[in-house]
């Protein structure tokens, strides 16, 4: 269960762990997007989302704002919780994301991750998971109502008939469930949480140079440039399998 998948010789995976409703995870996928048009690489670089709940336990309808939820956990009022958003929509506007607290409905997100899971196998995990946060921090959307999941899975091209019925069923739910025992056995509590190349963790919303730059350090040790040979044009002296070239051969053939 620990073992991370490792890039591919021609590529470098990247995977991440973050949720939904988590709103520092949107800021680190802005910036690593940042990060990732300034990679020569880009092309090359395989992003994978995981599924991360920061709470398994939360009620598919809490009745509470994200202001008293927060106020709740951190105590000191709603007026310091009122704070603390007020800081995380300027954050937010930094990265082009339009936040809006006041209308977020607060909800378990678990489905939310089981369509994503959906998704991923039909090549649609990254505008999923992009539809989904963009639903639920800046149009107040209701992500934990299944038909809700329905149309936002429509919007990016999933089939309403099969988003539904794996809803019903939990088919992704053990995919869900192992993704966050993955993070567990590895180490990972806080999100979002980069990991390239199957080894070299990042942890949190980190600024795009800093991304960047583990993107590079990470490409340049998984794959080392081609060997440069110089001196060419002048004889080669060695050996190669069973055959060495003996000096002075060639002048007195």
């Amino acid at each position: 269960m620990t073992a991370l998948t490792p890039s591919s010789p021609d590529k470098l995976r990247v995977d991440i762990w973050s949720d939904i409703a988590c709103p520092w995870c949107y800021v680190g996928k802005r910036r690593f997007e940042a990060a990732l048009a300034a990679f020569p690489q880009r092309e090359q670089v395989e992003v994978v989302w995981h599924s991360f709940e920061l709470d398994p336990s939360a009620p598919v309808r809490p009745g509470q704002s994200m202001r008293d939820i927060l106020a709740s956990k951190y105590g000191g009022g709603e007026t310091r919780a009122q704070g603390m958003l007020d800081t995380m929509t300027r954050t937010a506007a930094d990265e082009g994301l339009d936040y809006h607290f006041g209308e977020v409905q607060p909800t378990n997100t678990f489905q939310a991750h089981q369509v994503i899971h959906l998704a991923a196998e039909k090549g649609l995990q990254d505008p999923m998971k992009e539809r989904l946060l963009r639903a639920f921090f800046t149009e107040g959307e209701f992500l934990g109502d299944p038909e809700v999941l329905v149309r936002l899975a429509v919007e990016v091209g999933l089939d309403a008939g099969e988003v539904r019925a794996a809803l019903a069923s939990g088919d992704y739910a053990s995919a869900v469930r192992q993704d966050e025992a993955q993070a567990r056995a590895v180490g990972i509590n806080g999100v979002p949480f980069f990991v390239l190349g199957g080894k070299y963790g990042v942890s949190g919303a980190q600024s795009p140079d800093v991304l960047r730059s583990a993107l590079e350090q990470v490409w340049q040790e998984t794959h080392p440039a081609p060997l440069t040979l110089l001196g060419q044009d002048a004889p080669a002296e060695g050996c190669e399998g069973d055959t060495c070239a003996v000096p002075g051969a060639a002048n007195r053939a």
